[in-house]
């Protein structure tokens, strides 16, 4: 065995542990990389050597070589030199794109060894527990599968930086410490120690940056960017998480929107082989929160929301009856074929929308012998004709529904819907479709605080048709605003802006943010809109999330390199963590005891 050889002098590899063929059988090579596995047949030795482009499998068929290999264990790091030949018949791995050779070692070199792994780093290992993981994330990082995560995502930003700078835009940075600015969630703040008392916020959007990159020219901006909310965590949301960022002057909605139509395109023909149809298709806000319970619908799968309010009083079930004349609803979901539904799985959709703030779920079967189940005598005869009618059933249907206020009906049937398409099977993994939600409400009505807040933020512009109702009927106006969804994921969202001052106003008036307050906060971008910004819009996609669902994943975590957990922890270096007492004086900062907020707040 050759001696252990100081780090800048060891055998460097001609080849990596991807590249070899049946090409390249008797040529001498040197290999680097880390012991995947060992295998002991009898005299031959086998070593599986793993590096980021694949895996060799060298054998060690001499007395010399047989003892190196004997010293090897999971993980050290090795040099191999040796002589490729072919595999013999019949022991070719077609799983491997090295799986017609072998490479019969001469001399092994352990170039670093490697403590015992927490967990099995190699492919056939069991799946070792997350929090472990992400406390060893550098050996979770060397896994096969993860390692391919972050291969493909390096593919989705190439095709994207590509895609983008065909359609003409420029890659430009903005700032990460900035003022804090009111934009939906808690900001993280870097005290500043230059100026006592003062505040520096990390962004959580380059939003006001991207809006003065229109005012000075640059007509089309992008960036891959690193973005931080101060918010509660879950499997699809982290504290900083990435997003590609746009903007575009000059335009309008069906510009921002072909772009985007382009670029998913191009992603789903070169990194998945699948040909989507363009313009991809629109839902209003308003039809998607009432076909499908949701602004963020999954439209792989049908099973839409039906409402059936009108046959409340006739039904004559005083449930029904109640809710909707206290100003709800009556709507349900049709399940073909569901007359078949045991009363166990019926029961188990009844605590779903349960979960979600429905009081309970109403059901009937609609058999041949007639109605069957708790409704039943309720909807006999010319009843059950009518429900028939609105709900378009047919004989063998289940119909299920829910009385309620109108957003608790919504939301309870909107996750009542995913539960049946999950459990009906009618969405495979590797069914893909987007949907753009467009004509959101520019604004909503906070009612803790009685007032009306932006839905996005207050830089959305109104559709120009709506803007004369900003005072006089607030809830009826639209915002120019899109989002694009993607296997029920938002994935983007964005709007045209204001370019405007006197329409800038009136949205801070309408949201009783007043002149001062309004300069104190936007201050600079107030004054950047009086000299001559062009209209102008974009968007943000959410790469974390966009490329998870490419992969087919269900957790952002697996895709994000060095992700916080459920608790906004860093397991691996255990962050967040004190600091010394004259860092915090420096700063003229002095800690107390505060209560840590209830979950969720």
């Amino acid at each position: 065995m050759w001696p252990m050889q100081p780090p800048t002098d060891y055998p460097k590899r001609t080849h990596t542990c991807g590249d070899l063929r049946a090409s390249d059988v008797d040529q001498v090579v040197i290999l680097n990389g880390w012991v995947e596995s060992l295998r002991d047949h009898g005299g031959l030795r086998f070593i599986d050597l793993r590096d980021r482009y694949g895996i060799t499998q060298i054998v060690t068929d001499s007395d010399e070589t047989a003892l190196e290999a004997d010293a090897l264990r999971p993980e050290y790091v090795v040099a191999v030199r040796g002589r490729v030949r072919p595999r013999p018949e019949g022991m070719k791995n077609p799983r491997l794109a090295t799986g017609e050779i072998e490479v019969a070692a001469d001399e092994i070199a352990v170039i670093n060894p490697s403590a015992i792994p927490p967990f099995e780093v190699a492919e056939s290992g069991a799946e070792p527990g997350e929090d472990i993981r992400l406390k060893y994330r550098y050996l979770d990082l060397r896994r096969r599968k993860i390692q391919q995560n972050f291969l493909f995502r390096a593919r989705v930003v190439r095709e994207i930086r590509q895609c983008l700078e065909e359609e003409g835009f420029l890659d430009i940075e903005t700032p990460l410490l900035t003022r804090s600015t009111p934009e939906g969630a808690r900001d993280f703040l870097v005290p500043a120690r230059l100026h006592p008392g003062k505040f520096f916020a990390l962004p959580q959007s380059p939003q006001l940056f991207k809006q003065l990159f229109m005012i000075a020219g640059f007509d089309r901006y992008y960036q891959i960017v690193k973005c931080l909310r101060d918010e509660d965590l879950r499997a699809d949301r982290q504290p900083e998480f990435t997003q590609l960022d746009m903007e575009m002057a000059f335009v309008d909605e069906s510009d921002v929107r072909g772009v985007i139509d382009r670029l998913m395109a191009r992603l789903f023909r070169r990194l998945l082989d699948r040909q989507i149809d363009l313009p991809i298709p629109s839902i209003s806000y308003d039809d998607a929160v009432s076909r499908y319970g949701t602004d963020r619908p999954d439209t792989r799968f049908d099973l839409p929301l039906v409402d059936a309010s009108d046959l409340a009083a006739a039904l004559e079930f005083q449930i029904f009856r109640s809710a909707v004349a206290a100003g709800g609803v009556l709507k349900g979901i049709r399940v073909p074929g569901g007359a078949r539904f045991s009363r166990k799985e019926i029961d188990g959709c009844e605590k779903v929308v349960k979960e979600f703030g429905a009081k309970g779920l109403a059901w009937v079967k609609l058999e041949a012998g007639g109605p069957k189940g708790p409704l039943a005598r309720f909807v006999e005869g010319a009843q059950e004709g009518r429900l028939r009618e609105v709900f378009a059933a047919e004989t063998g249907d289940l119909l299920l529904m829910v009385a309620d206020s109108a957003p608790v009906a919504a939301a309870s049937l909107a996750e009542l819907r995913l539960h049946l398409g999950r459990k009906l099977s009618l969405m495979g993994e590797r069914d893909f479709s987007l949907v753009w939600v467009v004509d959101f409400p520019l604004l909503e009505w906070d009612r803790d605080e009685k007032r009306w807040n932006a839905c996005h933020h207050p830089f959305t512009s109104p559709r120009p048709e709506d803007v004369a109702r900003l005072e006089s009927d607030p809830a009826s106006v639209r915002a120019r605003a899109y989002d694009i969804v993607l296997n029920g994921v938002e994935v983007g969202g964005g709007s045209i802006r204001i370019h405007r001052s006197d329409v800038q106003e009136l949205v801070f008036r309408a949201i009783q943010l007043g002149p001062e307050e309004a300069r104190e906060k936007f201050g600079f971008l107030l004054d950047a809109l009086g000299f001559g910004a062009p209209p102008h819009g974009g968007i943000a996609l959410g790469l974390d999330r966009l490329v998870m669902l490419l992969l087919g994943g269900s957790s952002i975590r697996d895709v994000i390199a060095f992700p916080k957990t459920a608790r906004g922890n860093c397991l691996l270096t255990d962050a967040p963590s004190p600091v010394a007492a004259p860092q915090l004086r420096e700063l003229g900062l002095e800690l107390r005891r505060v209560e840590t907020p209830p979950s969720g707040r």
